[in-house]
């Protein structure tokens, strides 16, 4: 994960839009710590200290900072609505099927929902580099793809390299 997206996930979405007194289940969607050697480039640093949020990591794998392993990239074993916070960053530019993984995101989530991708960051197979999203993208995605709400999406961090994608389950 890059520094910058650390920064945006904290800035642009932690600090605004998410209340330390509330009680929240959190899921972090591609969650493993693929940094070396391993500095704390996770999300999880910024929920692990609350009590009042339950932090989940997801992933395919097993590894550092994931909790659950999903068998499948589309289908995750959750029911529908289970947490009130799903975020990922720098995820989607790995995932071969965005319709999918959007869908499977929405199916989901209970509120809020933020990605953050890389839009200009150069290749970096891990283990494969297939896309980069632009908030026009981004908007199409998270709105008519997974039928949510969008709150706010832009470029965004160093250079303005990332794209942030925040939206709500409509009521």
């Amino acid at each position: 994960m890059h520094y910058s997206c650390l920064h945006i996930m904290k800035k642009l979405f932690v600090d605004k839009y998410l209340d330390p007194k509330q009680k929240l289940r959190i899921l972090e969607v591609g969650s493993m710590d693929m940094s070396k050697p391993q500095k704390d480039l996770i999300f999880r640093r910024y929920f692990r200290n609350n009590p009042n949020w339950e932090f989940i990591g997801l992933d395919i794998e097993k590894g550092r900072n994931v909790d659950v392993v999903s068998e499948h990239p589309y289908e995750y074993p959750f029911p529908d609505n289970s947490f009130d916070v799903i975020i990922s960053g720098n995820v989607f530019e790995h995932v071969e099927d965005l319709h999918k993984i959007t869908k499977e995101i929405a199916r989901i989530a209970k509120d809020l929902v933020c990605i953050i991708v890389p839009n200009t960051r150069d290749y970096h197979a891990k283990p494969i580099d297939c896309w980069r999203i632009f908030p026009d993208g981004m908007r199409f995605l998270l709105e008519e793809i997974a039928g949510l709400e969008i709150l706010e999406c832009k470029m965004a961090g160093d250079e303005k390299a990332d794209t942030i994608g925040i939206a709500k389950k409509r009521k």
